[in-house]
């Protein structure tokens, strides 16, 4: 009898998919969000908040699964219907119950408030803060976080700010942001110190927990796998243009390795002068 002709489907399941590339599909990957108490931002901004302000007040502080910040419940009466409009802010460390809130161009500089960074003096520290105009604040809303305000450029309507990781921006005087520093700040400086811990953190985050290096996988899981003793045995640069299944280490690498000579002066000259 003639030998069977490999289908299709025998040729195209050869090899695994590695984790990776299983994480991009989504899945049992994605986050887990049965208990989360909604989307956090701003008020949409309005007629009121651009010229003057408005007021609500702090209803409670609630904890969000998976988030390290706990979130203030804000109240405001709508000034267009007769109406209550509840919203989810990150609450500022300092916040309370019964604590009114204002927002808008003629706010007050006080913790909690939100107002247009434009209108804040140099060395501000603030947070959740809006990177383009009327999108409800997305940098520096983990836990502890802040934003420094740099410069003031008045005159193209520009701002500055030192990010929570040191590098600088520029955005727009009209980006809104809440004055203060997030509350739960400190929380990484308590040690997880057993395993159990870090699971029940994790659950309730998503499905990334525990993290296996590559080199402690067999070779079918990962490029880096195999061999008697934990090795790479390969460049860990990988060109932007591989296949998914390859491309793990540094992906298109401009440079590796420390600093060294004259880079590694102006690299600490630049630091030395962000502080």
């Amino acid at each position: 009898d003639p030998l069977p002709l490999r289908t299709a489907r025998a040729t195209s399941t050869m090899g695994r998919v590695i984790l990776a590339v299983r994480k991009g599909k989504g899945s049992i990957f994605k986050s887990h969000t049965k208990h989360r108490k909604g989307a956090v931002s701003f008020r949409t901004q309005d007629f009121a908040e651009r010229t003057g302000y408005i007021k609500g007040v702090v209803k409670e502080i609630i904890h969000d699964p998976g988030r390290g910040a706990p979130l203030a419940v804000v109240q405001f009466r709508s000034p267009y219907s007769f109406k209550l409009q509840k919203q989810l802010f990150c609450a500022a460390e300092g916040m309370y119950t019964g604590q009114f809130i204002y927002c808008g161009k003629k706010a007050q500089l006080t913790v909690g408030n939100v107002i247009p960074v434009g209108e804040l003096p140099e060395g501000t520290v603030v947070c959740n803060l809006e990177h383009r105009p009327g999108n409800g604040g997305t940098i520096a809303r983990a836990s502890g976080d802040y934003c420094t305000i740099m410069t003031q450029d008045h005159d193209a309507k520009k701002t500055r700010i030192k990010l929570p990781s040191g590098a600088r921006k520029t955005v727009a005087a009209t980006c809104r942001c809440m004055v203060g520093i997030i509350a739960g700040g400190g929380r990484i400086d308590k040690p997880m110190l057993k395993a159990g811990t870090a699971f029940h953190k994790y659950k309730a985050k998503r499905n990334e927990w525990p993290k296996m290096r590559g080199v402690a996988l067999n070779p079918v899981e990962h490029p880096f796998g195999g061999g008697n003793h934990q090795h790479i045995g390969k460049p860990s640069t990988v060109a932007r243009t591989k296949a998914a299944g390859r491309k793990v280490g540094l992906i298109a690498a401009r440079r590796t390795g420390r600093l060294r000579g004259g880079k590694a002066t102006q690299a600490l000259a630049e630091k030395a002068k962000e502080k």
